[in-house]
């Protein structure tokens, strides 16, 4: 199992399709080699000590065998989720797939359960709905503040978040009609946020007149920055096809080219022949 996973270092840059057979071989050993998890006895008596016990009929001789089962079932779930990811990127590529898509596959290898999220710029709603399932948990410990300037943006996305997800889900979104400059003051002292989420220029189906600005985006990065977790990642949508969207992305861009290498990895996404499509720009911080 692990000379197969190897196969996945990104140095090697396999094909989709390779990668694809080389999951479903994964796949197929690792359910030659591991019965499912119901073969456990419930009456079996498993600890964290090193004398973890389990039933005879287990194929599991002990904690290095149960250990092993976790890893390999972990570089399972991992190879998945990257290979979604990768496919991502790839129809990205071709033309098949939009930044907006992009984005939201790199979020959900960034967000876990119950983690606090901001989306500064709701419009619509989509992104928030899509961050609202991926900070979902039993616990009700995940959170998504939204917020917007503009009346009817949040209106559309009460709608859609009321349509599209569960009662629970729901009830961990909470929209503020503000300023994104102002998104500090909404995070609780202590608390950490791995997800900020940008879609500059105006609301799609509004009034182009009102949109986002460069000095305010800036302050808004700014509070982003301070408030975000290490590991966690500020994510950009900049629309350079409207009046004064590329000298907003040309401020970003700087903005992000100043960040300390030490403590931030930052990239673009763009189209080079299409100049008017829309640029996703991903911070990253370590």
């Amino acid at each position: 199992m692990a000379m197969n996973m190897m196969k996945w270092c990104p140095n090697s840059y396999p094909s989709a399709t390779h990668k694809i057979t080389q999951l479903h071989n994964n796949l197929k050993l690792f359910r030659s080699t591991h019965s499912p998890l119901r073969s456990f006895s419930t009456q079996s008596s498993i600890s964290t000590h090193d004398d973890v016990q389990v039933p005879s009929s287990s194929p599991f001789s002990g904690p290095s065998r149960l250990l092993q089962y976790g890893l390999n079932f972990s570089l399972y779930l991992t190879s998945f989720i990257l290979l979604g990811l990768d496919e991502m990127m790839t129809g990205f590529i071709f033309g098949k797939k939009k930044a907006t898509e992009v984005a939201h596959a790199v979020w959900n290898n960034v967000v876990r359960k119950g983690d606090l999220v901001v989306d500064a710029t709701c419009g619509n709603g989509h992104d928030t709905v899509a961050m609202a399932r991926l900070v979902a948990d039993d616990a009700g410990r995940g959170r998504v503040f939204a917020m917007d300037l503009q009346k009817s943006a949040l209106e559309s996305t009460s709608s859609l978040l009321d349509h599209s997800l569960t009662p629970h889900q729901r009830g961990l979104v909470e929209l503020y009609a503000m300023c994104h400059t102002k998104m500090e003051d909404l995070v609780p002292s202590g608390a950490s946020v791995r997800l900020v989420v940008f879609n500059l220029g105006y609301l799609p189906g509004g009034d182009k007149k009102i949109k986002t600005e460069s000095e305010t985006t800036l302050l808004a990065l700014e509070g982003a920055k301070k408030i975000l977790a290490r590991g966690g990642l500020i994510s950009i949508l900049a629309y350079v096809g409207h009046f004064g969207g590329r000298e907003e992305f040309e401020k970003v861009r700087s903005f992000a080219a100043e960040l300390p290498v030490d403590n931030w990895v930052c990239c673009t996404l763009q189209m080079l022949n299409r100049p008017s499509a829309p640029v996703l720009v991903l911070l990253s911080k370590k």
